[in-house]
């Protein structure tokens, strides 16, 4: 009933599937998580399948309660970061909710709003922007167990 994400150096899982043909812009991601003592992990939206690599399209929505990344969960990876203290626990199930409107993301663990970011206008990071695309759930490394479960997403207007 679960998603086991282990890295072997690292890997990502895309949704290829039909719902919002795959192509998201707009939507609402609801993922129950849970992280085992110093892993990291990640949760991409508005990405695009490639084969190996870390994927060069989309944002990052951090996994991390315990990893020696200092950037903790709740972070839009590299732009608005969460530091020192992650707002979970490891080996807890806690829930992680990702809205995106527009060029505006809202990232909430456990109900608490972590990071709130409206892209600017002129924003040049190469791939690294909302935009649209699929979802890929991050397995970091060989020493990084993180489990996903109950993924569910609303295509908004």
């Amino acid at each position: 009933g679960k998603i086991v994400a282990q890295g072997k150096p690292m890997g990502h899982l895309f949704y290829e599937g039909d719902a919002g043909a795959a192509e998201f812009k707009n939507f609402e991601l609801k993922i129950q998580v849970l992280t085992k003592a110093g892993a990291n992990g990640g949760v991409y939206f508005h990405t695009a399948f490639q084969q190996e690599g870390w994927p060069k399209q989309g944002i990052e929505a951090q996994v991390n309660a315990t990893h020696s990344d200092w950037r903790k969960s709740g972070s839009i990876y590299s732009i608005v970061d969460v530091k020192d203290v992650a707002p979970h626990k490891d080996d807890v199930w806690w829930d992680y909710h990702i809205v995106v409107r527009g060029n505006h993301a809202v990232l909430k663990i456990n109900d608490k709003v972590t990071t709130e970011w409206t892209q600017p206008e002129d924003w040049k990071r190469g791939g690294k922007q909302i935009s649209q695309g699929t979802f890929a759930l991050q397995a970091h490394d060989p020493d990084s167990v993180v489990y996903f479960k109950n993924i569910r997403v609303k295509v908004l207007d």
